[in-house]
């Protein structure tokens, strides 16, 4: 019985360990906004490199508790995180697709994503990367086959869809404009 109460203990973490969990958690979320999933990742491996022979249920039990301990404080949410990446992604001219993809490598829950990216516009997105890359109305040189094909490929490796893709490519600089200060305004 004694040696089960040993071995009970050794997979519990100690105080110092928590103590060290918490003060990591706060310094990795004041520095950037992080995911629980990145949160959780972050704690275990440095855990695994600061303590020796550290078992891997001890691992768990100090990524669980920093994540409680950010929960607890307010300083994690996913939700407002994947609705700030999904602003971000779009002013960046990425588009749902491609902001979708990025925000469920993070570690988003599904439904928190299609939340956040329902209120994307695909639209305004394609019009920024148009703009970025000089594309469609922003255009700077003369637009031969070659050139067209470069642009329509841009904004189908950027997720468009290729009648979005065509739309903008086909627009004059005065409706991309009015795109983008509709855009800006919301």
């Amino acid at each position: 019985m004694n040696l089960n109460d040993e071995t009970e203990q050794s997979d519990q973490p100690t105080p110092r360990m928590y103590a060290w969990a918490r003060n990591s958690a706060a310094y990795r979320l004041h520095r950037q906004m992080l995911t629980e999933k990145q949160l959780f990742d972050a704690i275990a491996r440095k855990a695994r490199e600061k303590f020796e022979d550290i078992s891997t249920t001890q691992v768990e039990l100090l990524a669980a508790a920093a994540v409680t301990f950010a929960y607890d404080n307010g300083a994690l949410n996913d939700q407002a995180y994947a609705e700030i990446k999904t602003r971000s992604g779009m002013r960046g001219g990425k588009s749902k697709r491609a902001i979708a993809q990025k925000l469920s490598q993070k570690g988003i829950a599904k439904t928190d994503v299609a939340a956040a990216v329902a209120e994307a516009d695909d639209l305004y997105a394609a019009v920024v990367l148009a703009r970025k890359r000089a594309f469609g109305p922003f255009r700077k040189i003369d637009l031969d086959e070659k050139r067209t094909m470069k642009e329509l490929s841009a904004f189908a490796r950027g997720g468009f869809s290729f009648e979005l893709g065509k739309r903008v490519f086909a627009m004059s600089f005065d409706e991309a404009e009015e795109i983008l200060i509709a855009g800006r305004l919301l």
